[in-house]
């Protein structure tokens, strides 16, 4: 039997089609791993904002809004249309229980919460709680506080035992905030939701143990990162790597920086060595791009609280009652 002998433009037609496939996958490949970047990114990145975030004072019945939190930086920030409103500080999970790094989502706002403590060996050092057990608000054992923002799977916000939790590991895989902001934060979202529920009987909830809930029509999303090296806004923000994720690394950090657009070509191994080296668990490292393309890093970086002083002082003032 004979063989058809092809034609070269048949070759060349197949080779293009070849080329053009691997052109494709290399694509997807590509968009891949950028999709994979962006969902560890922090919010605050110059890579996702441009290099400004537009802020906005609050504005109700407007129903766009989402909750972000930068695991590291110990940072939740609220938005609306897209603009940054406000942001708290938090305490997140401890390294034995960390917190969930993903997207979640809220379906509820509820005061007054009852606590059902999970089958978990941290439940342990809580005296006198067995897992399963319904521990109503008024319980002095129940450690939620005045409210809970439900995550999904036993993951929640909830109210910070006082100012010493703010900026910690110190929750079940819980984010932690301080009453005063708890409470802000649950009236926004129902303010935003338009939800029907009256501020005198939110008020009520506040002082009795009255369990009330508020059903959000739409899930509110609440976006979860761990990002270590942030520039923001042109300035670098070396947070430390709470979970000793292995992520403060030379090689990392020079990636971040030429990614954001950053000059480099001054800055050599042993300066950004001695720049991660700063970081303890509880200070940043921060330092404009410009110095970092002059030369001057180290010269004009400054180590920083994670937690402005500011904050700690107005945490210390929260009411002994509050605490549980």
């Amino acid at each position: 039997m004979c063989k058809h002998k092809p034609k070269s433009s048949d070759l060349f037609r197949a080779s293009a089609a070849f080329f053009f496939s691997l052109f494709l996958l290399a694509a997807w490949s590509n968009a891949r791993a950028q999709t994979a970047a962006d969902r560890s990114e922090s919010e605050r990145s110059d890579k996702l904002t441009g290099g400004h975030i537009q802020t906005a004072d609050f504005e109700p019945n407007q129903p766009d809004i989402r909750l972000t939190l930068n695991v590291p930086s110990f940072r939740l920030t609220r938005w609306q249309n897209g603009k940054e409103v406000k942001s708290y500080y938090v305490g997140v999970g401890m390294k034995e229980y960390p917190i969930y790094i993903g997207e979640r989502e809220a379906t509820e706002v509820i005061w007054n919460p009852a606590w059902i403590p999970p089958d978990s060996d941290w439940v342990s050092s809580h005296k006198g709680v067995k897992p399963g057990e319904v521990i109503k608000a008024s319980d002095p054992r129940n450690p939620l506080g005045k409210i809970k923002i439900p995550l999904g799977n036993s993951y929640l916000i909830h109210q910070a035992a006082g100012a010493n939790d703010i900026g910690n590991l110190v929750s079940h895989g819980c984010v932690r905030v301080l009453r005063p902001e708890l409470y802000d934060l649950a009236e926004k979202i129902i303010a935003a939701r338009a939800v029907p529920i009256s501020a005198k009987r939110i008020e009520a909830a506040k002082h009795n143990f009255k369990t009330l809930y508020a059903k959000l029509d739409e899930p509110l999303p609440v976006d979860i990162k761990y990002d270590t090296l942030v520039v923001e806004g042109g300035v670098l923000h070396i947070y430390p790597d709470v979970y000793d994720h292995g992520l403060n690394r030379p090689a990392r950090l020079r990636a971040e920086l030429v990614s954001s657009g950053v000059d480099v070509s001054k800055l050599d191994d042993r300066t950004i060595k001695r720049m991660l080296s700063q970081v303890t668990r509880r200070t940043q490292f921060v330092v404009d791009r410009r110095s970092i393309e002059d030369g001057r890093a180290l010269d004009d970086g400054q180590l920083l609280p994670l937690i402005p002083k500011r904050q700690k002082a107005a945490g210390s003032r929260q009411k002994p009652e509050a605490v549980r």
